[in-house]
Formats: C-alpha cells, structure tokens, sequence
C-alpha cells in the first residue's frame, strides 16, 4: 500500500492532469457509460400516497418497467445489463421508480415506507451504475438493518454518477444537474411522509449533489461522508436550517485530494474546503479506521455512528 505522503502526490499529479484536461478537452466530449438501450417509464415521477396499497401498486409497476428494460438489453446482446435488470425486479423488491435509458436512474425503498418514523436518503458517490447497483443496495440493507423495523432507507440513483478516475468527478457539473431531480424526490417524500423524521446521507461524490440540493430541502440532517468537498467554503454558505455532519474513516483515499477549487472558463475544477476540517463548520463524528467504499459496512463505527444521527441521537466524537 502506497505511503500516505506518496498517496498524496499522486492525487495531486492526478488533480494536475484534470487541470490540463478541463483545458483541453470539452466537458460535453467526455466519454459516457455505456449507453443501453431501454424504454421510456411508464410510471409517473409523482409519488403517490404512502398507503401499503397505493405503494404496492407502484411497485408492481416500476417492475414491469424493469422488465421490459431487461428484454431490451438482451436484444442488444448485453447480458450483464439485462441480468443485472432481471435482480432488480425481483417481486420482493420496493423500486419507487426506474429509468433505464442513458446509462440507468433508480429509486429504491429498504423496508416499510407507510410505517416509517424515520428515513434516511442515501445518495451514491461516483462509480454506482445499474449494472453495479448491489453496491448501493447492500449498503442500504446494512443501514436498515442498525435502524431497525420503524425506519425505511432510501437508495436514491436518481443521476448519471461520473466515473471513480475521470474529469467529471472533479467538476460538479453533473451534481448541477443531478441537485433539482433530488429536491423534487425529497419535496415529494414530504408531502407523503410529513411526520417521518428524514436525513440525507451522501457519499464522496454524492456529497457534492447534496451540497447543490440542500438550500431547496426541508431535512432533519445532511451527512458528508467520504466528501472531497462541496464547492463551499463553509456550512453557511449550504443556506440550510438542517444540522450538518462530516466524517472520514482514517483509511480513506479522499483525505488526499487536494482541498482546492479552481474556476476555468467553462467549469471549475475541485470543490475547496474540507468538510471534516474545523474550519468548515460542520459536526465532526467518528468514522472509524475504515476505507472509502467501507461506511456502509456490516459492524464498522461508521455504520453505527450514522444509524445514531437518522435517529436523532449524537454520533460518537471523532478520536483525539
């Protein structure tokens, strides 16, 4: 394993390259997921009531449209897709809804949400696909689990995630783009769960998307986990009445990319302060000694410390 002095050159040479590339290359130019072909849903982007029977009947419906987006992907001779498909419609899953086309979008339910008192809205950082979806799903699963039989957890996919190594996950273009559809789905989760005591939890680059939505969001909490920063250089500047929390395992990669944030012509590049440093503001816990891809993960001090904030209760401080 690479030195952590020597882990940071080498994130700073990467940022570097970025630099140079944003320069260069046009973002619009930048190469995609692959693009499978799927059909358009059929199912409205309006949440319906939170009845078991009027979620039922949604459920039963994104199914069908996974289902034809998984004929549609072996007609196109991708098997990984449609198998990847054929998983998610599996009857005992809770899909609020689903877009196939242009690299796949997906909102998923983790327990009970007519029930729930308490929600956590988890959004995904870079690299999360539908072809990787399970990643996102095991997560979810995990956290339902800490939380127990009175919560629902959310797996919002509702964007196009850029690459894990690629020029989009260091500008916020495609969190610019992701921000209004999370507004709409948080606006909606609301309006059907009023009384639901709900936290947006959000991952590396998902914590960037966060940031874009949070001023337009009405949350008991916003969690930056595993956050390379927001593009702000403080909690005030988020323009947020919900408490903000910031955590970082001590074996996570991110704490080596560079805190800084350039504006170029067309974009800018990096997104500033550190969400865990003192001076941003937010309320440091305790995330263990865990990896990037390891908050989520069964037994960790992560899983544990932000099951404690969706319930309302105070996360382990952070380890002198």
């Amino acid at each position: 394993m690479a030195s952590r002095p020597r882990r940071s050159r080498l994130c700073r040479a990467l940022l570097t390259a970025l630099v140079v590339a944003s320069v260069t290359v046009p973002v619009s130019g930048a190469v995609g997921p692959a693009d499978v072909p799927a059909p358009a849903p059929t199912v409205p982007g309006v949440l319906p009531a939170a009845t078991p029977t009027a979620l039922a009947e949604r459920y039963a419906a994104t199914r069908a449209d996974i289902g034809a987006a998984a004929r549609m992907a072996d007609d196109h001779g991708d098997a990984k897709r449609a198998g990847a498909l054929r998983v998610m419609a599996d009857p005992a899953r809770h899909l609020l809804s689903f877009d196939g086309r242009h690299g796949g979008r997906t909102v998923e339910v983790v327990g009970d949400l007519s029930r729930a008192d308490r929600i956590a809205v988890l959004v995904p950082g870079a690299g999360i696909s539908v072809d990787n979806y399970w990643r996102l799903k095991g997560g979810a699963q995990a956290l339902r689990r800490e939380l127990g039989d009175r919560a629902a957890v959310v797996a919002w996919l509702g964007y196009e995630t850029p690459a894990t190594v690629s020029l989009a996950a260091a500008t916020s273009r495609r969190a610019d783009r992701a921000a209004p559809g999370l507004r709409e789905f948080l606006d909606e989760l609301r309006r059907v769960r009023p009384a639901a005591r709900t936290s947006l939890l959000c991952h590396s680059y998902g914590s960037v998307v966060c940031a874009r939505a949070a001023a337009g969001v009405r949350v008991a909490d916003i969690v930056l986990y595993g956050s390379p920063g927001v593009g702000v250089d403080d909690v005030a500047a988020l323009h947020t009445p919900a408490a903000v929390w910031a955590g970082r395992g001590s074996d996570d990669w991110i704490a080596d990319v560079p805190h800084v944030r350039l504006q170029l012509p067309d974009t800018d590049v990096g997104f500033g302060a550190d969400p865990v440093s003192d001076g941003f503001g937010a309320h440091v816990f305790e995330a263990g000694s865990g990896g990037h891809s390891d908050y989520l993960k069964p037994g960790s001090v992560s899983l544990r410390n932000l099951a404690r904030i969706v319930d309302g209760r105070t996360p382990d401080a952070p380890r002198a």
